[in-house]
Protein backbone atom coordinates (compact mmCIF):
# COMPACT_ATOMS: atom_id res chain seq x y z
CA UNK A 1 0.00 0.00 0.00
CA UNK A 2 2.79 2.42 0.88
CA UNK A 3 4.60 1.59 -2.35
CA UNK A 4 1.53 2.46 -4.45
CA UNK A 5 1.29 5.85 -2.78
CA UNK A 6 4.87 6.66 -3.87
CA UNK A 7 4.12 6.10 -7.54
CA UNK A 8 4.01 9.59 -9.15
CA UNK A 9 0.82 10.51 -10.98
CA UNK A 10 2.92 12.07 -13.78
CA UNK A 11 6.38 10.88 -14.82
CA UNK A 12 8.98 13.63 -14.32
CA UNK A 13 10.23 13.46 -17.89
CA UNK A 14 6.69 14.13 -19.20
CA UNK A 15 5.60 17.03 -16.97
CA UNK A 16 5.86 19.68 -19.70
CA UNK A 17 4.00 17.51 -22.22
CA UNK A 18 1.32 16.83 -19.61
CA UNK A 19 0.82 20.58 -19.10
CA UNK A 20 0.59 21.27 -22.84
CA UNK A 21 -1.91 18.45 -23.45
CA UNK A 22 -3.94 19.51 -20.41
CA UNK A 23 -4.39 22.93 -22.04
CA UNK A 24 -6.29 21.12 -24.80
CA UNK A 25 -8.73 19.74 -22.21
CA UNK A 26 -9.56 23.32 -21.21
CA UNK A 27 -9.70 24.36 -24.86
CA UNK A 28 -12.48 21.96 -25.82
CA UNK A 29 -14.26 22.86 -22.55
CA UNK A 30 -14.46 26.44 -23.82
CA UNK A 31 -16.06 25.32 -27.09
CA UNK A 32 -18.51 22.98 -25.33
CA UNK A 33 -19.89 25.56 -22.93
CA UNK A 34 -19.70 28.58 -25.19
CA UNK A 35 -22.08 26.56 -27.38
CA UNK A 36 -24.42 25.26 -24.65
CA UNK A 37 -26.30 28.59 -24.14
CA UNK A 38 -26.64 28.98 -27.90
CA UNK A 39 -29.69 26.68 -27.89
CA UNK A 40 -31.76 29.28 -26.03
CA UNK A 41 -29.95 32.19 -27.74
CA UNK A 42 -30.76 31.05 -31.28
CA UNK A 43 -34.37 30.49 -30.15
CA UNK A 44 -34.54 34.15 -29.09
CA UNK A 45 -32.82 35.51 -32.19
CA UNK A 46 -34.83 33.21 -34.48
CA UNK A 47 -38.18 32.82 -32.69
CA UNK A 48 -39.58 30.83 -35.61
CA UNK A 49 -37.50 27.86 -34.41
CA UNK A 50 -39.21 25.24 -32.21
CA UNK A 51 -37.48 24.03 -29.03
CA UNK A 52 -36.55 20.85 -30.89
CA UNK A 53 -35.10 22.77 -33.84
CA UNK A 54 -33.08 24.99 -31.48
CA UNK A 55 -31.68 21.87 -29.79
CA UNK A 56 -30.16 20.89 -33.15
CA UNK A 57 -27.30 23.16 -32.06
CA UNK A 58 -26.24 20.38 -29.70
CA UNK A 59 -26.99 17.69 -32.27
CA UNK A 60 -24.70 19.34 -34.84
CA UNK A 61 -22.05 20.01 -32.23
CA UNK A 62 -21.84 16.52 -30.72
CA UNK A 63 -22.52 14.57 -33.90
CA UNK A 64 -19.09 15.69 -35.10
CA UNK A 65 -17.54 13.52 -32.40
CA UNK A 66 -19.37 10.44 -33.65
CA UNK A 67 -18.57 11.16 -37.29
CA UNK A 68 -14.85 11.87 -36.91
CA UNK A 69 -13.66 9.81 -33.91
CA UNK A 70 -12.87 6.61 -35.84
CA UNK A 71 -11.15 8.41 -38.77
CA UNK A 72 -9.14 10.28 -36.12
CA UNK A 73 -8.06 7.01 -34.50
CA UNK A 74 -7.03 5.56 -37.87
CA UNK A 75 -5.14 8.76 -38.66
CA UNK A 76 -3.07 8.67 -35.46
CA UNK A 77 -2.39 4.96 -35.98
CA UNK A 78 -0.84 5.76 -39.36
CA UNK A 79 0.94 8.94 -38.32
CA UNK A 80 1.29 10.06 -34.69
CA UNK A 81 -0.46 11.58 -31.70
CA UNK A 82 1.11 14.95 -32.49
CA UNK A 83 -0.18 14.87 -36.07
CA UNK A 84 -3.67 14.13 -34.75
CA UNK A 85 -3.51 17.09 -32.40
CA UNK A 86 -2.32 19.45 -35.17
CA UNK A 87 -5.09 18.37 -37.56
CA UNK A 88 -7.65 18.66 -34.76
CA UNK A 89 -6.61 22.23 -33.99
CA UNK A 90 -6.75 23.16 -37.69
CA UNK A 91 -10.33 21.86 -37.96
CA UNK A 92 -11.26 23.59 -34.69
CA UNK A 93 -10.00 26.95 -35.98
CA UNK A 94 -11.64 26.46 -39.40
CA UNK A 95 -15.05 25.78 -37.86
CA UNK A 96 -14.73 28.83 -35.61
CA UNK A 97 -13.85 31.10 -38.56
CA UNK A 98 -16.85 29.78 -40.53
CA UNK A 99 -19.08 31.66 -38.08
CA UNK A 100 -18.26 34.86 -39.97
CA UNK A 101 -19.87 33.83 -43.30
CA UNK A 102 -22.67 32.09 -41.36
CA UNK A 103 -23.55 35.39 -39.70
CA UNK A 104 -23.21 37.26 -42.99
CA UNK A 105 -25.69 34.96 -44.76
CA UNK A 106 -27.91 34.74 -41.64
CA UNK A 107 -28.21 31.00 -42.15
CA UNK A 108 -29.06 28.78 -39.20
CA UNK A 109 -27.94 25.71 -41.18
CA UNK A 110 -24.60 27.36 -41.90
CA UNK A 111 -24.10 27.88 -38.15
CA UNK A 112 -24.89 24.19 -37.58
CA UNK A 113 -22.29 23.18 -40.19
CA UNK A 114 -19.72 25.47 -38.53
CA UNK A 115 -20.35 23.82 -35.16
CA UNK A 116 -20.03 20.40 -36.78
CA UNK A 117 -16.61 21.29 -38.24
CA UNK A 118 -15.44 22.51 -34.82
CA UNK A 119 -16.34 19.19 -33.23
CA UNK A 120 -14.71 17.22 -36.01
CA UNK A 121 -11.57 18.94 -34.74
CA UNK A 122 -12.47 18.24 -31.13
CA UNK A 123 -12.93 14.55 -32.02
CA UNK A 124 -9.29 14.48 -33.13
CA UNK A 125 -8.19 16.25 -29.94
CA UNK A 126 -10.12 13.97 -27.59
CA UNK A 127 -9.27 10.75 -29.44
CA UNK A 128 -5.62 11.75 -29.21
CA UNK A 129 -5.30 13.50 -25.85
CA UNK A 130 -7.15 11.07 -23.57
CA UNK A 131 -5.08 7.96 -24.35
CA UNK A 132 -1.89 10.05 -24.54
CA UNK A 133 -2.45 11.23 -20.96
CA UNK A 134 -2.88 7.59 -19.87
CA UNK A 135 0.63 6.82 -21.17
CA UNK A 136 2.41 9.75 -19.48
CA UNK A 137 3.19 7.75 -16.36
CA UNK A 138 2.68 4.50 -14.50
CA UNK A 139 -0.38 2.49 -15.52
CA UNK A 140 -1.37 2.15 -11.83
CA UNK A 141 -2.07 5.90 -11.72
CA UNK A 142 -3.51 6.18 -15.25
CA UNK A 143 -7.15 6.80 -14.24
CA UNK A 144 -6.06 9.27 -11.55
CA UNK A 145 -3.83 11.05 -14.08
CA UNK A 146 -6.68 11.34 -16.59
CA UNK A 147 -8.99 12.72 -13.87
CA UNK A 148 -6.30 15.29 -13.04
CA UNK A 149 -6.03 16.40 -16.67
CA UNK A 150 -9.82 16.41 -17.06
CA UNK A 151 -10.08 18.59 -13.95
CA UNK A 152 -8.98 21.48 -16.15
CA UNK A 153 -11.84 20.87 -18.58
CA UNK A 154 -14.33 22.66 -16.27
CA UNK A 155 -11.96 25.65 -16.13
CA UNK A 156 -12.44 25.94 -19.88
CA UNK A 157 -16.16 25.30 -19.46
CA UNK A 158 -16.51 28.19 -17.01
CA UNK A 159 -14.55 30.41 -19.40
CA UNK A 160 -16.92 29.44 -22.22
CA UNK A 161 -19.98 30.25 -20.13
CA UNK A 162 -18.58 33.63 -19.08
CA UNK A 163 -17.85 34.42 -22.74
CA UNK A 164 -21.39 33.38 -23.70
CA UNK A 165 -22.98 35.53 -20.97
CA UNK A 166 -20.98 38.74 -21.38
CA UNK A 167 -20.11 38.65 -25.08
CA UNK A 168 -23.39 37.25 -26.42
CA UNK A 169 -26.39 36.93 -24.09
CA UNK A 170 -26.01 40.39 -22.52
CA UNK A 171 -25.39 42.03 -25.89
CA UNK A 172 -28.10 40.60 -28.16
CA UNK A 173 -31.07 42.87 -28.76
CA UNK A 174 -33.58 40.04 -29.24
CA UNK A 175 -33.53 39.40 -25.50
CA UNK A 176 -34.86 42.91 -24.85
CA UNK A 177 -38.27 42.07 -26.33
CA UNK A 178 -41.10 39.89 -25.11
CA UNK A 179 -42.55 37.47 -27.70
CA UNK A 180 -45.56 39.78 -28.01
CA UNK A 181 -43.42 42.90 -28.55
CA UNK A 182 -41.27 41.05 -31.05
CA UNK A 183 -44.33 40.40 -33.23
CA UNK A 184 -45.15 44.12 -33.44
CA UNK A 185 -41.80 45.06 -35.03
CA UNK A 186 -41.60 45.93 -38.72
CA UNK A 187 -39.75 43.65 -41.13
CA UNK A 188 -36.89 46.17 -41.41
CA UNK A 189 -36.57 46.38 -37.61
CA UNK A 190 -36.57 42.59 -37.33
CA UNK A 191 -33.93 42.30 -40.07
CA UNK A 192 -31.70 44.84 -38.33
CA UNK A 193 -31.97 43.09 -34.96
CA UNK A 194 -31.26 39.68 -36.49
CA UNK A 195 -28.22 40.96 -38.40
CA UNK A 196 -26.85 42.58 -35.25
CA UNK A 197 -27.44 39.55 -33.02
CA UNK A 198 -26.04 36.95 -35.40
CA UNK A 199 -22.92 39.10 -35.79
CA UNK A 200 -22.59 39.20 -31.99
CA UNK A 201 -22.92 35.40 -31.79
CA UNK A 202 -20.03 35.00 -34.25
CA UNK A 203 -17.55 37.28 -32.43
CA UNK A 204 -16.43 34.93 -29.59
CA UNK A 205 -16.04 32.02 -32.01
CA UNK A 206 -13.80 34.04 -34.32
CA UNK A 207 -11.74 35.15 -31.32
CA UNK A 208 -11.51 31.54 -30.17
CA UNK A 209 -10.28 30.52 -33.63
CA UNK A 210 -7.40 32.99 -33.35
CA UNK A 211 -6.48 31.65 -29.91
CA UNK A 212 -6.53 28.08 -31.24
CA UNK A 213 -4.00 29.07 -33.91
CA UNK A 214 -1.65 30.31 -31.17
CA UNK A 215 -1.95 26.96 -29.36
CA UNK A 216 -1.32 25.21 -32.69
CA UNK A 217 2.05 26.97 -33.04
CA UNK A 218 3.03 25.94 -29.49
CA UNK A 219 2.10 22.31 -30.18
CA UNK A 220 4.14 22.32 -33.40
CA UNK A 221 7.19 23.43 -31.40
CA UNK A 222 6.66 20.86 -28.62
CA UNK A 223 8.36 17.46 -28.80
CA UNK A 224 5.85 14.75 -27.96
CA UNK A 225 6.91 11.40 -26.47
CA UNK A 226 6.50 8.12 -28.28
CA UNK A 227 4.03 5.84 -26.55
CA UNK A 228 5.23 2.50 -25.23
CA UNK A 229 3.28 0.62 -27.87
CA UNK A 230 3.53 1.20 -31.57
CA UNK A 231 1.13 -0.06 -34.21
CA UNK A 232 1.98 -3.76 -34.20
CA UNK A 233 -1.63 -4.93 -34.15
CA UNK A 234 -3.78 -4.85 -37.28
CA UNK A 235 -7.06 -2.94 -37.31
CA UNK A 236 -8.98 -6.21 -37.62
CA UNK A 237 -7.23 -7.62 -34.55
CA UNK A 238 -7.95 -4.42 -32.64
CA UNK A 239 -11.68 -4.65 -33.39
CA UNK A 240 -11.70 -8.34 -32.49
CA UNK A 241 -10.15 -7.69 -29.11
CA UNK A 242 -12.48 -4.78 -28.41
CA UNK A 243 -15.63 -6.70 -29.36
CA UNK A 244 -14.58 -9.53 -27.04
CA UNK A 245 -14.05 -7.09 -24.15
CA UNK A 246 -17.33 -6.78 -22.20
CA UNK A 247 -15.88 -4.18 -19.84
CA UNK A 248 -15.06 -1.97 -22.82
CA UNK A 249 -18.39 -2.43 -24.62
CA UNK A 250 -20.36 -1.61 -21.47
CA UNK A 251 -18.06 1.37 -20.93
CA UNK A 252 -18.96 2.78 -24.37
CA UNK A 253 -22.67 2.47 -23.54
CA UNK A 254 -22.18 4.09 -20.13
CA UNK A 255 -20.18 6.91 -21.72
CA UNK A 256 -22.94 7.65 -24.26
CA UNK A 257 -25.54 7.89 -21.49
CA UNK A 258 -23.24 9.98 -19.29
CA UNK A 259 -22.53 12.55 -22.01
CA UNK A 260 -26.24 12.71 -22.79
CA UNK A 261 -26.98 13.49 -19.13
CA UNK A 262 -24.26 16.12 -18.93
CA UNK A 263 -25.31 18.01 -22.03
CA UNK A 264 -29.01 17.92 -21.10
CA UNK A 265 -28.37 19.25 -17.58
CA UNK A 266 -26.18 22.08 -18.84
CA UNK A 267 -28.29 22.95 -21.90
CA UNK A 268 -31.79 23.00 -20.48
CA UNK A 269 -30.92 24.80 -17.25
CA UNK A 270 -31.66 27.95 -19.27
CA UNK A 271 -35.23 26.82 -20.00
CA UNK A 272 -35.58 25.60 -16.40
CA UNK A 273 -34.62 29.05 -15.07
CA UNK A 274 -36.84 30.83 -17.62
CA UNK A 275 -39.79 28.80 -16.36
CA UNK A 276 -38.98 29.64 -12.71
CA UNK A 277 -38.78 33.34 -13.60
CA UNK A 278 -42.14 33.21 -15.36
CA UNK A 279 -43.87 31.12 -12.69
CA UNK A 280 -42.58 32.91 -9.59
CA UNK A 281 -42.01 36.41 -11.02
CA UNK A 282 -38.24 36.28 -10.48
CA UNK A 283 -35.34 37.62 -12.54
CA UNK A 284 -32.74 34.88 -12.15
CA UNK A 285 -29.85 34.78 -14.64
CA UNK A 286 -29.43 31.22 -15.89
CA UNK A 287 -25.78 31.65 -16.86
CA UNK A 288 -24.78 32.40 -13.26
CA UNK A 289 -26.38 29.17 -12.10
CA UNK A 290 -24.70 27.30 -14.93
CA UNK A 291 -21.35 28.77 -13.85
CA UNK A 292 -22.15 27.63 -10.29
CA UNK A 293 -22.77 24.15 -11.69
CA UNK A 294 -19.36 24.31 -13.43
CA UNK A 295 -17.64 25.34 -10.18
CA UNK A 296 -19.32 22.44 -8.38
CA UNK A 297 -18.27 20.18 -11.26
CA UNK A 298 -14.66 21.34 -10.88
CA UNK A 299 -14.81 20.86 -7.09
CA UNK A 300 -16.25 17.38 -7.52
CA UNK A 301 -13.51 16.50 -10.04
CA UNK A 302 -10.75 17.49 -7.61
CA UNK A 303 -12.40 15.66 -4.71
CA UNK A 304 -12.94 12.55 -6.83
CA UNK A 305 -9.34 12.60 -8.09
CA UNK A 306 -8.07 12.84 -4.49
CA UNK A 307 -10.33 9.99 -3.36
CA UNK A 308 -8.94 7.74 -6.09
CA UNK A 309 -5.62 7.63 -4.25
CA UNK A 310 -7.22 5.26 -1.75
CA UNK A 311 -10.64 4.27 -3.13
CA UNK A 312 -11.43 2.04 -6.11
CA UNK A 313 -12.47 4.28 -9.09
CA UNK A 314 -15.45 2.00 -9.88
CA UNK A 315 -16.73 2.37 -6.33
CA UNK A 316 -16.48 6.16 -6.56
CA UNK A 317 -18.30 6.06 -9.91
CA UNK A 318 -21.11 4.01 -8.36
CA UNK A 319 -21.65 6.34 -5.38
CA UNK A 320 -21.38 9.49 -7.48
CA UNK A 321 -23.93 7.95 -9.83
CA UNK A 322 -26.37 7.38 -6.96
CA UNK A 323 -25.93 11.00 -5.88
CA UNK A 324 -26.63 12.21 -9.43
CA UNK A 325 -29.81 10.12 -9.68
CA UNK A 326 -31.15 11.56 -6.39
CA UNK A 327 -30.43 15.14 -7.51
CA UNK A 328 -32.12 14.52 -10.88
CA UNK A 329 -35.18 13.26 -9.00
CA UNK A 330 -35.19 16.50 -6.99
CA UNK A 331 -34.97 18.58 -10.20
CA UNK A 332 -38.10 16.79 -11.45
CA UNK A 333 -40.24 16.87 -8.31
CA UNK A 334 -39.28 20.17 -6.64
CA UNK A 335 -40.51 23.56 -7.88
CA UNK A 336 -38.64 26.86 -7.84
CA UNK A 337 -35.28 27.22 -6.11
CA UNK A 338 -35.23 23.73 -4.48
CA UNK A 339 -35.54 22.20 -7.94
CA UNK A 340 -32.87 24.51 -9.38
CA UNK A 341 -30.47 23.70 -6.52
CA UNK A 342 -31.06 20.00 -7.18
CA UNK A 343 -30.34 20.54 -10.87
CA UNK A 344 -27.03 22.35 -10.40
CA UNK A 345 -26.00 19.83 -7.72
CA UNK A 346 -26.05 17.04 -10.31
CA UNK A 347 -22.79 18.52 -11.62
CA UNK A 348 -20.93 17.55 -8.44
CA UNK A 349 -21.70 13.90 -9.10
CA UNK A 350 -21.18 14.00 -12.87
CA UNK A 351 -17.71 15.48 -12.36
CA UNK A 352 -15.63 12.29 -12.33
CA UNK A 353 -17.75 10.25 -14.71
CA UNK A 354 -16.22 10.86 -18.15
CA UNK A 355 -12.55 10.25 -17.29
CA UNK A 356 -13.37 7.46 -14.84
CA UNK A 357 -15.49 5.54 -17.37
CA UNK A 358 -12.74 6.19 -19.92
CA UNK A 359 -9.99 4.89 -17.65
CA UNK A 360 -11.95 1.82 -16.53
CA UNK A 361 -12.98 0.91 -20.08
CA UNK A 362 -9.43 1.14 -21.45
CA UNK A 363 -7.77 -0.52 -18.45
CA UNK A 364 -5.00 -3.01 -19.32
CA UNK A 365 -5.29 -2.36 -23.06
CA UNK A 366 -2.34 -2.40 -25.40
CA UNK A 367 -2.27 -1.29 -29.01
CA UNK A 368 -6.05 -1.62 -29.34
CA UNK A 369 -6.38 1.40 -27.03
CA UNK A 370 -6.19 3.78 -30.03
CA UNK A 371 -9.27 2.27 -31.67
CA UNK A 372 -10.83 1.78 -28.23
CA UNK A 373 -10.37 5.47 -27.54
CA UNK A 374 -12.25 6.26 -30.74
CA UNK A 375 -15.23 4.18 -29.58
CA UNK A 376 -15.39 6.11 -26.30
CA UNK A 377 -15.18 9.43 -28.15
CA UNK A 378 -17.87 8.27 -30.60
CA UNK A 379 -20.02 7.65 -27.52
CA UNK A 380 -20.17 11.43 -27.13
CA UNK A 381 -22.96 11.17 -29.73
CA UNK A 382 -25.19 10.75 -26.67
CA UNK A 383 -24.81 14.52 -26.32
CA UNK A 384 -26.20 14.94 -29.84
CA UNK A 385 -29.24 12.68 -29.51
CA UNK A 386 -30.49 13.19 -25.96
CA UNK A 387 -30.95 17.01 -26.05
CA UNK A 388 -33.12 16.70 -29.19
CA UNK A 389 -35.29 14.19 -27.34
CA UNK A 390 -35.52 16.48 -24.32
CA UNK A 391 -36.37 19.41 -26.60
CA UNK A 392 -39.23 17.38 -28.06
CA UNK A 393 -40.63 16.91 -24.52
CA UNK A 394 -40.64 20.71 -24.10
CA UNK A 395 -42.72 20.96 -27.29
CA UNK A 396 -45.47 18.65 -25.95
CA UNK A 397 -47.88 21.46 -25.13
CA UNK A 398 -46.46 24.27 -27.26
CA UNK A 399 -43.46 26.58 -27.29
CA UNK A 400 -43.64 27.29 -23.55
CA UNK A 401 -41.98 25.30 -20.76
CA UNK A 402 -44.99 24.48 -18.58
CA UNK A 403 -47.79 24.13 -21.14
CA UNK A 404 -48.40 20.60 -19.81
CA UNK A 405 -48.46 19.52 -16.16
CA UNK A 406 -47.38 15.88 -15.77
CA UNK A 407 -49.35 14.11 -13.00
CA UNK A 408 -51.07 17.45 -12.46
CA UNK A 409 -48.14 19.22 -10.79
CA UNK A 410 -44.85 18.64 -12.70
CA UNK A 411 -44.17 21.20 -15.48
CA UNK A 412 -42.96 19.61 -18.71
CA UNK A 413 -39.55 21.30 -18.37
CA UNK A 414 -39.10 19.64 -14.96
CA UNK A 415 -40.37 16.30 -16.22
CA UNK A 416 -37.93 16.40 -19.14
CA UNK A 417 -35.11 15.77 -16.64
CA UNK A 418 -36.31 12.19 -16.34
CA UNK A 419 -33.94 11.60 -19.27
CA UNK A 420 -30.78 12.59 -17.30
CA UNK A 421 -32.10 10.47 -14.42
CA UNK A 422 -32.29 7.40 -16.66
CA UNK A 423 -28.84 8.12 -18.11
CA UNK A 424 -27.24 8.45 -14.68
CA UNK A 425 -28.87 5.18 -13.60
CA UNK A 426 -27.03 3.44 -16.46
CA UNK A 427 -23.72 4.98 -15.34
CA UNK A 428 -24.37 3.90 -11.75
CA UNK A 429 -24.89 0.33 -12.90
CA UNK A 430 -21.60 0.40 -14.81
CA UNK A 431 -19.78 1.56 -11.68
CA UNK A 432 -21.45 -1.19 -9.64
CA UNK A 433 -20.74 -3.99 -12.14
CA UNK A 434 -17.08 -3.02 -12.68
CA UNK A 435 -16.55 -2.64 -8.91
CA UNK A 436 -17.90 -6.15 -8.35
CA UNK A 437 -15.59 -7.44 -11.07
CA UNK A 438 -12.53 -5.69 -9.61
CA UNK A 439 -13.25 -7.11 -6.15
CA UNK A 440 -13.57 -10.58 -7.67
CA UNK A 441 -10.25 -10.20 -9.51
CA UNK A 442 -8.55 -8.96 -6.35
CA UNK A 443 -9.76 -11.98 -4.39
CA UNK A 444 -8.58 -14.34 -7.15
CA UNK A 445 -5.17 -12.66 -7.21
CA UNK A 446 -4.83 -12.93 -3.42
CA UNK A 447 -5.68 -16.64 -3.55
CA UNK A 448 -3.04 -17.22 -6.24
CA UNK A 449 -0.43 -15.32 -4.24
CA UNK A 450 -1.29 -17.29 -1.10
CA UNK A 451 -1.06 -20.58 -2.97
Amino acid sequence: MNLSKKIPVISKEYVFQFVIITILFALWGIANDLTTPMVSTFKKVMPELTNMQASLVQFAFYFGYFFMALPAALFIRKYSYKSGIILGLLLYATGAFLFYPAAHYQSYNFFLVSLWVITCGLAFLETTSNPLILFLGNKETATQRLNLAQAFNPVGAITGLVMAQFLVIKEIKSDDYTPEAFKTLTSNELAGIRENDLGIISIPYIGLGLFVLVILVIICLTKMPKTAHEDKMSIGESFQKLLANKNYKHGVIAQAFYVGAQIMCWTFIFQYVDNINKTFGLELTATYYNITAMILFLLGRWIGTALMKSVNPSKILMFFGIGGVLCALGAILFQGMPGLISLISISVFMSIMFPTIYGIALKDMGDEAKIGSAGLVMAIVGGALMPVLQGSILDWGGSGFSDVQILGFIPEVNFSFILPLICLTVVTHYGYSTYKLSVKHKKTKNILVTD
